[in-house]
C-alpha cells in the first residue's frame, strides 16, 4: 500500500513547476545527507578514493551536492514518466552527434550512471524510431516496479530486458538493427567480472560493452546525461574509434578512461553512492 501511495504522490508532484521541485529536490538531500549516514560514508570513501588531491572539504561539499542532485534526478521522474509528451521534449535536449541514431547500424548506447540516466533513456526513443533495448533489474516491489517499467517504455519502441534473460535476446536486437542502451559501469561482483583501473582504483568491471559490440557487431556511441536548471541535456558522442578489438580487458579498461572525462565535467552527478569498489582482487581487504 505505501508504495502504491508513492507512485500516486510522485504523479501528483509531476504537476508541480520544476523550480518548486528542485527546491524540494534540494531540501531533501541536504537532510539525506544528514540522515543516510551509510551512504553518506561511502560516497566520501569513494571520493577519497577517486580525487585524493581534494582537500577533506571539497570532498565533502562534493558529496553534499551529489545527494541533493540524487533527490532532484529522482523527484524529476514524476514529470519524466507521466507529464504529456511536450513537456518532456522541452526540459530534455538530445545534442551531439546525432547523426550516429540514423540508419541501422548495430549501435552500443554507452550510458553510465549519471543521476540524469533516466531523462537520457526516455529522450533517445523520442529522437529515433529504431528498436530500444534496455537492461535493468526488477525491483522487488511490484508497484515501484511497474512504475519503473512504464515510465521507461512510455515512448518508441522500447523493451525492457531482465539481466537474467541472457544475452541472445540483446544480441538478436542488435544484430537486427536496434540500439541497446547499455549501463555496465557498477560493480556486480565477481563473476563475469575484470579489475580495470577506475581513478587509478582497481574495479571489479563487466566487460559486457566490449562484448556485446564483438558479438553484436555493433557501434559504440555515448550518452552521457547533464542535469541543467531548465531540465536535463544528454550530449551524444560520435561512435569510438577502434572499438572493440580483441582484447576485452583493454576495451573495459578504455571504458573507464572515457567515463572519467565526462564525469570530470559535472562530478557531482555521478552515481557516488554505490560500493564502486566493493569487490576487491584476491587478497586485498575491503576499502569501505
Amino acid at each position: 500500500m505505501s508504495a502504491r501511495f508513492g507512485v500516486w504522490l510522485m504523479n501528483l508532484l509531476g504537476h508541480l513547476p520544476l523550480r518548486w521541485l528542485r527546491a524540494l529536490g534540494w531540501l531533501l538531500g541536504r537532510v539525506l545527507f544528514v540522515l543516510a549516514v551509510p551512504r553518506r560514508k561511502i560516497a566520501l570513501r569513494n571520493l577519497e578514493l577517486c580525487f585524493p588531491q581534494m582537500e577533506a572539504a571539497q570532498r565533502k561539499a562534493l558529496a553534499q551536492e551529489s545527494f541533493v542532485v540524487f533527490c532532484q534526478t529522482w523527484l524529476d521522474r514524476s514529470w519524466l514518466w507521466s507529464a504529456p509528451e511536450a513537456v518532456v521534449r522541452q526540459r530534455v535536449k538530445l545534442q551531439g552527434a546525432l547523426h550516429e541514431l540514423e540508419g541501422d547500424t548495430p549501435t552500443i548506447v554507452f550510458a553510465p550512471h549519471f543521476y540524469g540516466m533516466d531523462a537520457g533513456g526516455l529522450t533517445l526513443p523520442l529522437n529515433t524510431t529504431r528498436a530500444f533495448t534496455s537492461i535493468f533489474s526488477t525491483h522487488p516491489n511490484p508497484a515501484i516496479d511497474a512504475w519503473f517499467m512504464g515510465g521507461r517504455q512510455r515512448f518508441g519502441d522500447v523493451r525492457m530486458l531482465n539481466r537474467a534473460d541472457g544475452v541472445k535476446p540483446i544480441i538478436s536486437s542488435l544484430r537486427q538493427g536496434g540500439l541497446l542502451y547499455l549501463l555496465p559501469d557498477m560493480d556486480f561482483g565477481k563473476n563475469d567480472s575484470v579489475f580495470v583501473p577506475f581513478y587509478g582504483v582497481q574495479a571489479a568491471t563487466i566487460p559486457s560493452l566490449s562484448r556485446f559490440a564483438r558479438l553484436g557487431r555493433a557501434k559504440v556511441i555515448g550518452m552521457y546525461t547533464r542535469l541543467t536548471p531548465e531540465g536535463y541535456v544528454a550530449d551524444i558522442t560520435p561512435a569510438w574509434e577502434d572499438f572493440p578489438t580483441a582484447d576485452a580487458v583493454a576495451d573495459t579498461a578504455r571504458m573507464n578512461r572515457e567515463l572519467q572525462k565526462w564525469i570530470d565535467t559535472m562530478p557531482a552527478q555521478y552515481f557516488w553512492v554505490h560500493k564502486r569498489f566493493k569487490t576487491r582482487p584476491e587478497g586485498e581487504p575491503s576499502v569501505y
